[in-house]
């Protein structure tokens, strides 16, 4: 039996709680916790996953596949020919992702206090993302794209999002970090697809037609899928809980360890997102066709279903500092020398959509390994803990584009130097993402400095405890 369904069913003296609940809030009469579904198994469980996984893929379908809207808005000169389009057109794609990732420390105090509502917020979640692609059809100016397609899109993405991450809290427990990575590869499966079918829909409707079909779509889907992905496994009147702050939440801003992923997790988002949002346009800059140019983007979130479902694996078995360190490792070098060195051709610019993918695509599914210790099996200390992890990433992400944006620009001026030919990935677009890759790869190199002192740190917290242990046994 969880946390959460023991403070339903057994107050405890204010003395020793660390978790209370109103009697207003409790059933009368016994409960019985046998009625209540099983975790980590049955077919409730993995049809509740299963549904979420494809809402996850619809979510971030759009953002993680916004480097093939940004590489066709930037060919459209109705948009290109207003005042800061190079700077606020890539905005657009940060943003719908990016608020989903801060406004999450909003949204979570109310899910927490309010979980009865949570099937609301994903019908309302539902309306918003498919109104706001149906909206941003008829848009004429870059600011209408930013609040439609941009901020009103990620207003009702985090509707559905966090909340299937409270009801994931729910249903798993013991595999909580296997099925945190498969919804989390959910995230890139909407990317994978997208990237394919995009280019296609805007050469025979162009853009107003395709973001309608999309809107359509979109809202058809979900209202299938919602009755299996909006269902927890707790009854809504027992899930509420009042009284004293759980300790998982008490203890991790004591934490140091959680301040320092913090602080890596920021920095993996300053760079994370670039490639997302540039790739398309690097490859056309190889002279390549929107068609095949889009593949990039596509194998890079092929790649991140992999790392994702992996990573949420590796995190229930080893030590996620290792996992940390060795990712932003492989993910810095893999941005120097597949797409600094070797991407001046397409092999070469796929194979670093696969490698970047497959390896830093799969942080996010780190997250469990870093929170489990803190909330333990507390659905709403890991909510809400989720919540931080999610507004530092964001943070990173929204901060990344201006960066990105002002390094693209800067680099391909009118003083830029024409090549003559591309001996590396450096020299495409005759230079103009030599500073983007390189801001990129350092970046990554830097967080996992931090992960290395994380790592030890752990190794010596450790030892401390193994030689406490000892002494004991002596005593």
């Amino acid at each position: 039996m969880s946390t959460m369904e023991l403070a339903a069913n057994i107050p405890l003296p204010p003395s020793s709680s660390t978790l209370a609940t109103s009697r207003s809030s409790s059933l009368p009469g016994s409960f019985d916790s046998s009625s209540l579904p099983p975790t980590d198994r049955g077919r409730r469980a993995w049809s509740f996953l299963a549904a979420a996984f494809i809402v996850q893929a619809i979510v971030w379908g759009f953002p993680n596949s916004y480097g093939v809207f940004l590489n066709e808005y930037l060919q459209d000169d109705s948009y290109t020919s207003q005042a800061g389009a190079t700077a606020l057109l890539p905005l657009i794609g940060t943003l719908s992702s990016g608020v989903i990732y801060c406004a999450s420390i909003i949204v979570n105090p109310i899910i927490a206090r309010y979980p009865q509502q949570r099937q609301k917020l994903m019908w309302l979640g539902a309306a918003l993302t498919s109104g706001s692609l149906f909206g941003a059809s008829s848009a004429t100016k870059i600011h209408q794209l930013i609040i439609l397609q941009g901020i009103l899109y990620a207003a009702g993405g985090i509707l559905l999002y966090l909340p299937s991450l409270s009801f994931m809290s729910e249903w798993f427990v013991v595999r909580r970090g296997t099925a945190n990575g498969i919804l989390f590869a959910g995230n890139t499966t909407g990317g994978l697809l997208l990237p394919f079918i995009l280019p296609h829909l805007f050469s025979i409707y162009g853009m107003a037609t395709t973001l309608r079909i999309l809107a359509g779509i979109t809202g058809a889907l979900l209202a299938l899928l919602l009755p299996f992905a909006a269902k927890g496994r707790l009854p809504h009147s027992r899930a509420r809980v009042h009284g004293p702050v759980p300790r998982g939440l008490a203890d991790w801003s004591r934490n140091r360890t959680f301040w320092l992923f913090l602080t890596i997790n920021t920095i993996q988002g300053l760079a994370y997102f670039v490639p997302i949002v540039y790739l398309p346009t690097f490859a056309t800059s190889l002279n390549i066709n929107a068609s095949t140019s889009a593949i990039a983007l596509a194998l890079l979130n092929g790649g991140n279903i992999v790392g994702r479902l992996s990573m949420g694996y590796l995190s229930d078995r080893v030590n996620p500092w290792i996992l940390a360190l060795s990712s932003l490792l492989v993910t810095s070098a893999a941005t120097f020398v597949l797409w600094g060195v070797l991407s001046s051709s397409l092999a070469g610019l796929l194979a670093f959509g696969i490698a970047y993918g497959s390896v830093a695509g799969g942080w996010s599914s780190l997250w469990t390994g870093f929170i489990r210790p803190l909330a333990h099996d507390d659905a709403t200390a890991s909510t809400t803990l989720y919540g931080y992890l999610l507004l530092s990433r964001g943070i990173g992400n929204i901060v990344s584009t201006p960066i990105s944006a002002r390094l693209y620009a800067a680099a391909g001026g009118p003083n830029a130097t024409a090549h003559n030919s591309r001996h590396t990935g450096f020299d495409v677009g005759e230079g103009r993402f030599r500073n983007m890759i390189l801001y990129v790869g350092t970046c990554f190199a830097g967080a996992a400095v931090f992960a290395a002192i994380g790592l030890g740190w752990g190794m010596l917290e450790g030892e401390t405890a193994s030689r406490s242990a000892r002494s004991e046994r002596r005593v």
